[in-house]
This record gives structure tokens, sequence and C-alpha cells, in this order.
């Protein structure tokens, strides 16, 4: 592996090598992966985000926010002055206690709750939850994802399999917006996780790469509908991002990243900045935008 970075140093450098570049070493986990068995070790920002009070006492949601992006932006929001609740699986418990307690050492509420988003009950519990421990949603985000590689839609992608991504990744986020709404008040802002995959779809992540278009082309749709109401929808399209879900989810962990033009994948701590800007009232005339950060690959 070529580890020429720097572990996030955030002064002015090639950006290229701020980080740790492939090969990375080749590995393995059962989905939905965990943190702590990943080498490199993914940076959410533990050492190097500053905040400076752009959510000062703001209630947010995270859905998937147990590792990964969702670690990074909880962590980047409760440095910013927010109180969290994020969601996890069961599986994810270990990794959820982490970002509780990043949270939390931050001296903000901290609330996790394990739940299955596939489940339009779930994510109805989910916002009832946040309202009963802050009394309202200032900023959600809905992150959770599920991805499979497959090597081509007739020989892997099953109608379940197609049904748990889409479950997982469109029909959660719609009923999160749809339960969360009431409570968010003039001001608030949603932000969604999409992707690269939405513009530049990879066939042996087809399913994936759909449901990521769908949320690009709701986030789009959604923004119009709430504009009057003083409700931005913002979504952040990252690239190859280094979390759990890659060594869990793909066949080859070891060149991952390196197609982009930067040449390697990105940390979770450098996509929270974007989440951070979309949810802020610095983005004020911001709403209906997809920010994209991929490392240099152009997008629409």
């Amino acid at each position: 592996m070529n580890d020429r970075g720097n572990g996030g140093d955030r002064t002015a450098r090639n950006p290229a090598h701020q980080y740790p570049e492939p090969e990375f070493p080749q590995q393995d986990q059962p989905h939905p992966g965990w943190t702590g068995g990943m080498e490199p070790r993914p940076d959410h920002g533990e050492r190097t985000y500053r905040g400076s009070g752009r959510l000062r006492d703001k209630s947010c949601v995270v859905t998937g926010g147990d590792s990964g992006i969702g670690r990074a932006v909880a962590l980047a929001f409760a440095r910013e002055g927010a109180d969290v609740l994020f969601t996890y699986l069961d599986e994810e418990a270990e990794d959820a206690r982490e970002t509780r307690r990043l949270v939390a050492d931050e001296g903000r509420r901290a609330v996790a709750v394990s739940c299955d988003v596939r489940e339009e009950d779930e994510c109805r519990r989910v916002v009832d939850t946040a309202v009963a421990e802050f009394g309202r949603v200032d900023v959600l985000v809905n992150n959770a994802a599920y991805q499979m590689s497959q090597p081509t839609v007739l020989d892997g992608i099953t109608t379940e399999q197609f049904d748990r991504v889409m479950r997982t990744n469109v029909y959660a986020l719609f009923w999160m917006c749809r339960a969360a709404l009431p409570h968010i008040p003039e001001g608030g802002a949603i932000v969604n996780s999409t992707s690269v995959q939405a513009y530049k779809p990879s066939p042996h992540l087809l399913d994936y790469a759909a449901s990521k278009g769908a949320i690009a082309t709701f986030t789009q749709g959604l923004a119009q509908d709430l504009a009057r109401r003083g409700v931005r929808v913002n979504a952040v399209a990252p690239g190859p991002v280094w979390t759990p879900l890659i060594p869990a989810t793909l066949p080859d962990t070891e060149s991952f990243g390196k197609q982009s033009p930067l040449g390697r994948a990105a940390q979770p701590a450098e996509m929270a900045p974007a989440y951070v800007f979309l949810a802020s009232p610095e983005a004020s005339y911001i709403t209906g935008e997809i920010l994209n950060a991929t490392g240099g690959v152009p997008l629409p």
C-alpha cells in the first residue's frame, strides 16, 4: 500500500497524497462490515474536523450513522454544535457505540437508535424518538444504504436483492422525509446521499446505481415542493469512499478508488464538510442541488 497520506493533515498540500493511496490490502468482511477490521483505518475527522458553530443547538437525524460517511457527518454536526440522533443495524452495535461516544464527547446529546429502515414503521419510530428527545428535526440526513456487487443482472441480481436495495436506499428516504416533514421548521434542511453511480453506473452495481439515480431525481423534485415552506433539500454525490461497505460488498479492495482522477478513494472526513455546508444557513439560497464530491470525476 502506498501510504504517503498523513492521516488527514488539512494544511494546503497535494490532495492526491493527503490520504493513503492504493494499493490497499485485499480484505473481505461479512455485510454490513466493521470499521475496526479495515486497513487502513478510515478517517472520520476525529483529529482534524474543527467546528465553528454553523449548526449551534440544531437537532439532527442521520440514518446509517454508525460508520463511514454517517459517522463523519454525525461527528462534524456535533462539533458544529448540534445534537444528533443516528440509526444503525443491530450488527453494527460496536461501531454505533463509538459514534455515540464521539458525539457525546463534544458535549452534545447523542441518541443511537437500532432499526431497519426497510420498514415504514421503523422510520416513523426514528422520527418519533427524535421529536421526543429534541422536540423537532432541524436537519434530516438520509444516508443509510445497501449495495452488493454482482457480475451481471442475469447472474446475480435477484429479486430479493433488488428489493433490499430499493427499500433501504429509496423507500426509506421517502418514509423518513414524510415522517419528519411535520417536525422540520422553516429554515430546516434535508440532505440526501446519492452517488457518482447515479450518473456513471457500474454494471456490477446496477441496482445500487439505479437507486442513487432515483435519489437525485427525488431530491430535485422535493426541493421544488418544499421551497415555499422554507425547507431546503439537497444531496451529496460521493465518489469512491473508504467505508466498511467496501470490504463487505466489493470483491476487489486492493485498487479501490484508483480510477478517480485524484488516484485514491476519499476518506469519510472529506465528505462531512459538504453535508455541513448544505445543512447550514450559509447555503440558504441553495436547494435542489447535487454537490459532487467525486475526486475529479466530471458529472452533469
